[in-house]
């Protein structure tokens, strides 16, 4: 592919609204989007209700409470499903867990996204991974041996040649100094896999451009009307001006690579940007917890939490214990991939 696959990430920016949400899409539309990305919610299938709280303009609110306020029936994604594509657009959504999982699988969908702190969520892979269509699958706050673990359930189900790997940075927002571009060449040298970007750093330009210069097969950023909106990405994502320059760069940074290779490409954001700039964003191509993103390590991947008080002697079970992520004031679990072991097991 010579030109990268251009997604813009609207996320729940729509609060739940219809109109907002096809203003969205409209948007992304004109603002040079290949791909328009949804998340379907559910809180209880990421989040334990005592999760811990998220500073807001408004105050202090639980974040578990704020993921309910975001959920919306399946009708709701079906009509943007047929709305963007009435556009030209490809449609593509993230699932958390098995309510939102079958809900996409209802819109018969032709790609799928998964996120960053799923990665280690083995039942989701499973599920996903036998739908036999083409996987983009975030690796943010990740090692490499996750990501080998998380391929392997792809393997298993003989669809792995249809992952595409998205390096990021889970971090809001992430410094674009430390993306480590060059582990684009690494990861795809490793894995073997087409690789791409999801960018969560304020700059529109510099790190889509230089990961397309690099030679990335999808770039991945979040999309807003404006960052003054109450949603929850909004502040980290790009109104329709800089999505659009951002699309601009990322194609002159393609084309400049197609025409005249990765190292005149790299010389012109050099050029633009500044040697020292570029150079830090490329990093070494080692994968390892960038410095933002360290913290969250364990937090934002999935484990195992009880739903309950659980007594001593009492069966551990799939009904009192679910796989969440840990976030805010929780301690975090062992690894899904335990979940079969201990249930059925006495505390």
């Amino acid at each position: 592919m010579n030109t990268p696959f251009i997604i813009a990430e609207l996320g729940t920016a729509h609060g739940g609204s219809m109109q907002k949400a096809r203003e969205l899409v409209a948007a992304a539309h004109e603002s040079g989007a290949d791909c328009v990305k949804l998340q379907i919610v559910y809180a209880d299938e990421i989040l334990h209700p005592n999760t811990g709280i998220v500073p807001l303009p408004g105050g202090d609110v639980r974040l578990y409470d704020l993921f309910k306020k975001l959920e919306a029936p399946v009708s709701f994604f079906a009509e943007l499903n047929d709305y963007a594509q009435s556009l030209g657009l490809s449609f593509l959504a993230t699932a958390f867990g098995p309510k939102s999982a079958a809900d996409l699988k209802q819109l018969h969908p032709h790609m799928v996204k998964t996120a960053s702190p799923e990665l280690n969520y083995t039942p989701l892979l499973e599920e996903i991974a036998a739908w036999r269509i083409p996987v983009l699958m975030s690796t943010g706050v990740s090692t490499l041996a996750d990501i080998d673990e998380a391929l392997r359930i792809f393997e298993q189900a003989e669809t792995r040649h249809l992952v595409t790997i998205l390096h990021c940075v889970t971090s809001y927002p992430a410094p674009h100094t430390e993306y480590n571009l060059r582990l684009l060449t690494t990861l795809n040298g490793i894995f073997g896999l087409p690789v791409g970007v999801s960018d969560h750093s304020l700059d529109p330009v510099k790190v889509p451009a230089a990961a397309a210069a690099l030679g990335a097969a999808v770039i991945e950023k979040h999309f807003c009307l404006s960052r003054e909106d109450a949603g929850l990405d909004d502040p980290i994502a790009l109104p329709p001006a800089l999505f659009k320059e951002m699309t601009g760069a990322v194609h002159a940074a393609a084309e400049m690579r197609r025409q005249h290779g990765e190292e005149t490409a790299l010389s012109a954001l050099k050029k633009q940007f500044g040697n020292t700039e570029v150079m830090a964003m490329l990093g070494d191509g080692v994968k390892r917890l960038s410095i933002s993103e360290r913290a969250n390590y364990g937090r934002t991947n999935r484990s195992i939490h009880a739903l309950c008080d659980i007594n001593a002697g009492e069966l551990i079970t799939k009904e009192n214990t679910a796989i969440l992520r840990t976030e805010k004031i929780l301690r975090p679990g062992l690894l899904p991939s335990f979940w079969d072991a201990v249930c059925g097991r006495p505390t």
